[in-house]
């Protein structure tokens, strides 16, 4: 009898850890499919597993010489959807580094290196 109870007391502790909210996880985004091409204004969707605060979190376009580039950003039509407004850009090789806060309030960084061609 005295040790179903730390058994029980254990089980319970792993099912609600389950229902914790982790780090926003990108699922997709839609430079996978879609490339951006020279000189014409572009929007990237990024798939995140949990809703994005997005008035917390940052978009940014790094281009050559590290420069980064603050990019507005528009909540998509799905949960934690994110559509991004990219300028136009000449040819060349450019990343978009992210900083969003999950509803839940844990900060996700990540960046996702792209190219841009005539």
């Amino acid at each position: 009898m005295k040790k179903i109870i730390p058994i029980c007391l254990l089980l319970l502790t792993l099912c609600l850890a389950q229902g914790v909210g982790a780090h926003a996880v990108i699922t997709d985004y839609s430079l996978k499919i879609t490339p951006i091409r020279a000189n014409s204004p572009a929007q990237v969707e990024l798939s995140f597993n949990s809703k994005i605060e997005l008035g917390l979190s940052q978009i940014f376009l790094v281009s050559i010489g590290d420069k980064h580039t603050l990019l507005q950003a528009d909540k998509g039509s799905k949960q934690g959807q994110i559509i991004i407004h990219i300028p136009p850009l000449a040819a060349g090789d450019y990343a978009l580094r992210f900083k969003v806060f999950a509803a839940d309030g844990h900060l996700t960084e990540d960046i996702i290196r792209f190219s841009v061609s005539e």
